[in-house]
């Protein structure tokens, strides 16, 4: 009988006061693409830790092709049985490919002396073998994000192991890219690789996966062929209660009458996007979809200050805005969520409560001297809108899962009650529970009369939009109004579909 490519029995992990894991266990069969799903909190990246070698259980045993794990301390070992391609790339993007794909070991067996030539000549043999399609000399800096994860399979491949975790793979990648990522993962399982695949896109696991192993509140509830398993059943095992999956928004139609909150007018920056002409009033929802090079997140980024348009112009309440500068964006009435929080959103070693009440520090207090007691009571407020879960408001950001660090980077931009809300990526990253709590969020303030710009090619976070926009090239190609389907909006995306009025 052929073993499991990985097995964890009876993992429970502590850290102080917080139990991380209650007795966990999971078994992923050889050549299959296994998922771990579950709410952020979970246990899903403390039992990653457990697996790849970094954290020690507190109790429980973990076995590769049926034979113990190794010990902690022996690192080379643990690599030659398993790999985690994390999220946020460990790619260094000032050292070239073929540098990446041999770090701290590009002597290659041959003493203390590093012979480049020979270096480049692997590692381009390496990238052949698994067919990934970049150069060895080239900076890792230039490269895509999906480029970045096929040379991090490579990378983990070259070591022997033939077991990857794939950590959020698919959360920075458009639908072309995703499915070529699903395509190479399907030719490496033909090939005898086994993957544990992590995310928060549930229709991914339905459409690449065998079982599915869910977690909640750090304990193991369901192990289960993904074949016959609904998506209703899935998201009631993540979180404990019947599926109330967002089909469309709770908001009254907005009037058609009512003078715009955000007008862009003919906004173009060469090489991104062209003549965009936007207009949303007050209390509608709006959305932006299209692939990755649409321009769909550069124009976002310009509304908002990020970039520099070089022509057209963005007027909010009327008062237009000067171009490339966020502080007269955010003067101007505009909160913002931007893509990546962990480089734009948030400010590591800043409590939750300063992340979430920069915009309006200078209301806190008299003088230039901000009242903690004031700032302490905004952000218990938001901490309890926004249902972000924290020790309190002191915590240091850096502490709270991605999930209630996004809902931070939201409550951040909500902060000064602005007049327009854009918001890139909203849910990227997040589990069931905390996506509903955010895209309520964006109902409320919506409600509140805030004009809201949602950019996004998750269908959940466009399905409560009063209208979509698709993008193509650079320019808006498609328009639809609240009805459309899955497959209307994919097919506008990808560049088969046609608009609907």
């Amino acid at each position: 009988m052929t073993q499991p490519a990985a097995q964890a029995r009876d993992i429970s992990k502590r850290f102080g006061r917080t139990l991380a894991l209650d007795g966990v266990g999971i078994t992923v069969a050889e050549g299959s693409t296994h998922a771990l799903v579950g709410r952020n909190g979970a246990g899903k990246s403390t039992l990653v830790s457990v697996l790849t070698g970094l954290n020690r259980p507190d109790s429980g045993q973990v076995s590769f092709g049926g034979e113990p794990a190794p010990p902690v301390e022996d690192r080379e070992a643990w690599r030659r049985r398993v790999a985690c391609v994390y999220q946020k790339s460990t790619i260094i993007p000032t050292l070239t490919v073929a540098e990446n794909l041999f770090i701290n070991r590009q002597a290659l067996g041959g003493g203390s002396l590093i012979s480049w030539p020979r270096l480049r000549r692997r590692a381009a043999e390496l990238l052949d073998e698994y067919a990934v399609a970049v150069d060895p000399a080239a900076m890792a800096a230039d490269l895509t994000v999906e480029q970045r994860q096929l040379v991090e399979i490579a990378r983990a491949l070259s070591f022997g192991t033939r077991f990857i975790i794939l950590d959020e793979p698919t959360a920075q990648l458009d639908g072309p890219a995703i499915e070529r990522l699903f395509a190479r993962m399907s030719s490496l399982r033909e090939g005898g690789v086994t993957f544990l695949f992590i995310s928060h896109h549930l229709q991914e696991i339905f459409e690449i996966c065998q079982e599915v192993t869910v977690f909640r509140d750090a304990r193991h509830i369901l192990t289960s062929p993904v074949r016959g398993l609904s998506k209703e059943d899935l998201v009631e095992a993540m979180t404990g209660e019947a599926s109330g999956l967002r089909t469309e928004g709770n908001r009254s139609p907005v009037a058609e009458n009512l003078t715009p909150v955000l007008k862009v007018s003919g906004l173009g920056l060469p090489g991104q996007f062209q003549e965009v002409d936007l207009a949303i009033r007050p209390g509608e929802v709006v959305g932006i979809a299209g692939s990755a090079s649409s321009g769909k997140v550069a124009l976002g980024e310009a509304i908002v200050g990020l970039r520099k348009p070089v022509h057209g112009e963005v007027q909010v309440s009327g008062r237009r805005l000067r171009p490339g500068s966020v502080p007269a964006a955010l003067a101007g009435g505009i909160g913002f969520v931007p893509q990546d929080r962990h480089k734009e959103g948030l400010v590591a070693g800043l409590s939750v409560a300063e992340n979430a009440t920069l915009p309006i520090a200078h209301k806190l207090g008299r003088f230039g001297a901000i009242s903690p007691g004031r700032r302490r009571a905004v952000a218990e407020s938001m901490i309890t809108d926004l249902a972000i879960k924290t020790a309190g408001p002191e915590q240091d950001v850096a502490g709270l899962s991605g999930g209630n660090q996004q809902k931070v980077v939201m409550a951040r931009a909500l902060a000064d009650q602005p007049s327009v809300l854009v918001l890139i990526d909203p849910t990227a990253g997040v589990d069931v529970r905390s996506k509903e709590n955010l895209l309520d969020a964006v109902d409320r303030a919506a409600g509140s009369g805030t004009g809201v710009l949602v950019i996004s090619d998750e269908l959940d976070d466009l399905r409560p939009c009063d209208r979509v926009l698709v993008m193509w090239h650079g320019a808006v190609a498609a328009e639809f109004a609240a009805g459309w389907t899955d497959g209307e909006l994919v097919g506008a995306i990808e560049g088969i579909g046609e608009s609907s009025e």
